[in-house]
């Protein structure tokens, strides 16, 4: 049994890898997104294993916006279908925040600003940009840049979605008290959004000076 390391003062960081090899990636797939294999060596390998493969879906960069109203008290959801989860549990019907794709010659925010034109109807007020981080970092390069969003809900149409992308969303204007209390419930199951409304949840006393300070 190997001994237990002591607890580390070290900064709690990500870092560069010190990658041996890395091959070229191959292609096994493209569509909405690519899907490649990759070679590769670490320090400390054993050379007469071969090199190691990993498969990954190249996602690239992703903005979510959390849109609240300040003056109501209330946070713009999504309702959006969404076959994986109608495959995993039946329940397609995914409540959600605005997120999507950046485009190539976007910045992120110029991203989350169309955004959420495109998925609830509205422009944000102001936008502040709080982490990124990688959802699933084992099978994929997505990072998701979470920002906070101030918008007058009362502009909230019905329907909304770029129609040139077929996209059907149904705003849901809910106040933040029945938001937090359906994550507590455990109702919901977008990563993102869960992600959203734990920083709501944390931050909902200082909202104001954050959107005073962003965008």
């Amino acid at each position: 049994m190997s001994e237990c390391p002591p607890p580390t003062d070290a900064p709690l960081t990500d870092v560069a890898a010190d990658i041996i090899a890395l091959s070229a990636p191959e292609l096994l797939g493209k569509g909405f997104r690519t899907y490649e294999r990759y070679r590769y060596t670490l320090p400390g390998d054993d050379p007469k294993l071969g090199m190691r493969t990993h498969d990954l879906i190249r996602f690239g960069r992703i903005v979510g916006v959390l849109p609240v109203d300040l003056a109501r008290n209330e946070v713009v959801l999504i309702r959006q279908f969404r076959l994986p989860a109608q495959l995993a549990n039946r329940k397609g019907e995914l409540i959600e925040i605005v997120a999507g794709h950046v485009e190539a010659d976007e910045e992120l925010a110029q991203a989350a600003h169309r955004e959420c034109l495109e998925e609830i109807g509205v422009a944000p007020a102001t936008l502040t940009e709080l982490f990124t981080y990688f959802p699933t970092p084992g099978a994929s390069d997505e990072q998701i840049t979470l920002f906070f969003a101030t918008v007058d809900a009362a502009q909230v149409p019905e329907r909304a979605g770029s129609a040139a992308e077929r996209e059907d969303t149904r705003p849901l204007r809910v106040s933040i008290d029945a938001a937090l209390a359906a994550l507590a419930g455990g109702t919901m199951h977008n990563g993102l959004l869960v992600l959203a409304l734990h920083w709501l949840a944390l931050n909902r006393g200082r909202l104001g000076g954050i959107a005073g300070a962003g965008s």
